[in-house]
């Protein structure tokens, strides 16, 4: 790890539309939890079943668990993105794939991040909809889409990335 080149990386254009589309997304969770706060009932769900049933319950204060985590994690990935040298490859790094790989890498952390804010918004809206009698969990199909969400852009990278190993 010590001998893989650093490299400042240029975003280009699709890059800086995942990025604005996550940052928005990120924004959009947190309007949409202040503006329900106080329209919620004391007694709120803060944890689903695999299928999707509430089976935990808290004050409406937890309300802000996901969004607060979600930006956490959110500015953790972004920051990270800005260090590709120090992640952990499915490859051999040299100086002559280093930039496609780092681009591989760099662009598969902002889907990810962008995925884990839709994720937590997500559930966010669904809990907000539950409260208000307008949903019943979260569905029988949120857990494999979720999943799905995460793992599918997982496999595209490792692919990409042994293609390009030189």
């Amino acid at each position: 790890m010590k001998d893989r080149p650093i490299i400042k990386l240029d975003l280009t254009f699709g890059d800086k539309i995942i990025e604005f589309i996550a940052w928005l997304s990120l924004a959009i969770v947190w309007i949409m939890t202040i503006s329900n706060f106080n329209q919620l009932p004391e007694i709120i769900p803060t944890h689903f079943n695999a299928a999707g049933q509430a089976n935990g319950f808290g004050g409406k204060a937890a309300i802000f668990t996901l969004p607060i985590i979600s930006s956490l994690l959110f500015l953790l990935l972004t920051w990270l993105n800005n260090f590709p040298q120090l992640f952990n490859f499915p490859t051999n790094i040299t100086k002559e794939n280093a930039l496609k790989q780092y681009l591989f890498a760099t662009r598969l952390i902002r889907y990810i991040k962008l995925i884990v804010v839709v994720i937590f918004g997500m559930i966010e809206y669904k809990t907000i909809q539950n409260v208000n009698g307008n949903g019943d969990g979260l569905g029988i199909w949120f857990l494999p889409i979720a999943i799905g969400m995460i793992f599918i852009p997982l496999i595209i990278y490792v692919i990409k990335s042994k293609k390009a190993q030189n």
